[in-house]
């Protein structure tokens, strides 16, 4: 198990940015989730992938939330709810039609209802384009028995997501995280972010990774949210999936720590790691050509 870190991220770096590209060349991506009852989530992970360094965002979430979405960067796509305000299984086709123009898809976050995201999620597996699927939260038990085949696809669940994934007790799961995730990862041929303290990192192909955060204070409402919307951001740019899986979980940690010392280790929110993102890319890669 190789340790992720500063030296790690300098001998595999993230795809170079031109001094004069356009954000056209740094990725598109979609990110669908959000509720009535839990908005932010959608909105933390969106912003997340600006962050990380994507060109382009749209976000597709419930009609009732789409009015409130303040995220001025980006194009937000509403979609129709049911009673509860989670989104309604009929939007996977809406959301299908999306998907080829895109280079990364974030489902889940902000999302409760394991329905709509499975009908999402499967539908992004056959649809066509390369983009890299990212899935959080709600997606998760969509991939309990399911190979994505050849499209890349990033999962990210912590240990009780990661015991419904795999029928584990939670217990089992949190004893040994590096093995549930190595199973996981051969089992449906994604790489598997399992967030925890270390947050292990597990490639189909059997390479594992890990890291310890510094801190308690990333374990807070949304933090996760966040983590998943980084690894999009570097998916879109063109970062293979265990690449983008491995900076995420690195920026993130990092951001934490820095937030740690200039507000507490306890305390500081979420979308303030939003923040800390850019620096933290930034002193990890070379300058733009």
């Amino acid at each position: 198990m190789k340790r992720i870190d500063a030296r790690l991220l300098r001998s595999w770096p993230l795809p170079s940015v031109d001094r004069d590209g356009t954000k056209d060349e740094r990725g598109r991506v979609l990110v669908v989730g959000g509720s009535a009852e839990i908005p932010g989530g959608a909105i933390l992970a969106a912003v997340a992938t600006l962050r990380a360094g994507a060109g382009k965002l749209q976000i597709a979430t419930s009609r009732s939330v789409a009015v409130a979405v303040a995220v001025p960067e980006a194009r937000v796509i509403a979609l129709p709810q049911g009673r509860d305000g989670e989104l309604a299984a009929r939007c996977a086709p809406r959301i299908a039609s999306e998907i080829e123009g895109c280079d990364a898809l974030l489902v889940g976050p902000g999302m409760r209802s394991d329905a709509a995201a499975g009908s999402i999620v499967r539908d992004a597996l056959s649809a066509g384009g390369g983009a890299t699927l990212v899935a959080d939260a709600a997606a998760l038990p969509a991939f309990r028995g399911l190979r994505v085949g050849r499209r890349g696809a990033v999962l990210t669940p912590n240990a009780g997501e990661m015991a419904q994934m795999t029928g584990l007790t939670r217990a089992r799961v949190e004893r040994d995280g590096p093995r549930a995730a190595t199973e996981m990862a051969a089992a449906s041929g994604a790489v598997i972010v399992l967030k925890g303290n270390p947050t292990v990192v597990a490639a189909p192909n059997g390479m594992l990774f890990a890291r310890r955060a510094g801190n308690a204070g990333l374990g807070t409402s949304g933090s996760g949210d966040t983590l998943s919307g980084v690894i999009a951001g570097f998916a879109a740019r063109g970062a293979a999936p265990v690449v983008a899986a491995v900076w995420g979980v690195e920026v993130h940690a990092r951001a934490g720590d820095a937030l740690a010392r200039t507000v507490a280790p306890l305390g500081f929110l979420a979308r303030e790691l939003l923040h800390e993102i850019p620096a933290a890319v930034a002193r990890l890669s070379p300058a733009p050509r």
